[in-house]
């Protein structure tokens, strides 16, 4: 009986959220923003929906509203759920051009480039969901060689099988890489108008670069008050957790 009412609480939930959804559209489609924002925000800290759509709305809202960082952050947010959809990377790339820095982007080459090329084309959870229709073919191709009496059929399955098989540890061996990307690449963005990334950890230490509103880091540590960052360029220094929003 109580899986029977969460279930409903659930879907009443969804049904509430997504006619929420519906108007906060109807106010961004009016030029409203601002009240759009509130809305989209609202669902999502309320309702905790987690959608690629609601994110890249909120994008649209703030670019719209000449906010670097918020726009920058929920088109990031979307691109999580929505890995290389081409409508919000070309909508970042404009939010990026707000930017004030200007910081190189060292392109990754050579083998493990081309692997994260392949990989990237999907998320761990659909390649997945492609190992496990891979692997009911191969069951299929199995069955298909265990009963046939001629020669030739045998060959065809035996052939079927072992290329479905290849397939099979392809797609577990990307979705293992790209969870592996997911849980490792943490992401974030620079909320605070300025902020100095310095060498330690102290607000003592020498500055190595100042970063405004938008750019983009990686975390690579956290400690205290305090988070170890890279920059596109391969720069790294540490910069006041409080300055920055992470994605993930």
């Amino acid at each position: 009986m109580k899986n029977i009412l969460y279930l409903f609480l659930f879907i009443s939930q969804v049904f509430f959220a997504q006619g929420r959804f519906e108007a906060g559209n109807a106010l961004y489609q009016k030029g409203q923003y601002k009240e759009a924002v509130q809305v989209y925000e609202n669902i999502v800290k309320e309702d905790k929906l987690q959608s690629a759509e609601l994110y890249f709305n909120l994008g649209n809202c703030y670019y719209k509203l000449n906010q670097v960082a918020p726009s920058i952050y929920n088109y990031e947010k979307a691109l999580v759920l929505k890995p290389n959809d081409p409508e919000t990377l070309n909508n970042l790339k404009f939010a990026k051009k707000l930017t004030i820095d200007e910081i190189k982007e060292v392109p990754k080459v050579g083998f493990a480039k081309l692997i994260q090329n392949f990989t990237s084309i999907f998320d761990y959870n659909m390649w997945a969901k492609i190992a496990v229709a891979i692997g009911f073919v191969f069951l299929l191709s199995f069955i298909g060689y265990y009963f046939s009496k001629a020669t030739i059929s045998k060959r065809i399955y035996f052939v079927g099988m072992f290329i479905f098989l290849i397939a099979f540890a392809l797609s577990i061996s990307a979705a293992v890489a790209e969870k592996r990307h997911f849980d490792n690449d943490r992401v974030a963005i620079v909320f605070s108008e300025m902020s100095q990334v310095r060498a330690k950890p102290q607000k003592s230490a020498n500055g190595i670069i100042l970063l405004h509103e938008g750019a983009k880091v990686y975390v690579l540590e956290t400690t205290a008050d305090w988070k170890k960052v890279e920059l596109t360029d391969g720069t790294q220094g540490w910069i006041e957790s409080s300055t920055i929003k992470e994605v993930k």
